[in-house]
């Protein structure tokens, strides 16, 4: 039986992106997503977030997506967490990278919001969870 997707902790450092995610995420999709602008700020919200998916934005001032990854990676409560990246270098040599990394996926931005929770399912459908 699969696990169901319901949270999301996303981090995403534009305001304007992470509010149209996230009411995108939450009114189509009807995720709990917990948004944080930053790599540090979602550290700090992973222990209690419960979050099923971890969504990353990669370039991020300070602390970007992977480096952001690897601190959640060492935290008990996101240490096997699925992660999708979400960038706009998409080189096949950056995906490779970030599936490297552990990510499952990496989501091209900009993306569309009406479809951002179809494709977040669909991904979370292919990797059996």
């Amino acid at each position: 039986m699969s696990k169901t997707l319901a949270r999301i902790l996303y981090v995403e450092d534009e305001p304007d992106i992470r509010m149209v995610a996230q009411m995108a995420l939450e009114a189509v999709g009807g995720f709990t997503v917990i948004a944080c602008p930053s790599g540090s700020e979602a550290l700090a919200a992973a222990p209690t977030a419960q979050a099923d998916l971890l969504l990353l934005d990669v370039m991020m001032p300070g602390m970007d997506g992977p480096s952001t990854l690897k601190a959640l990676r060492a935290l008990p409560a996101t240490a096997g967490t699925p992660v999708i990246f979400m960038t706009a270098k998409v080189q096949a040599a950056e995906v490779a990278q970030y599936r490297e990394l552990g990510a499952i996926d990496v989501i091209h931005k900009p993306f569309d919001p009406m479809e951002l929770s179809a494709q977040i399912s669909r991904i979370w459908a292919q990797q059996g969870q």
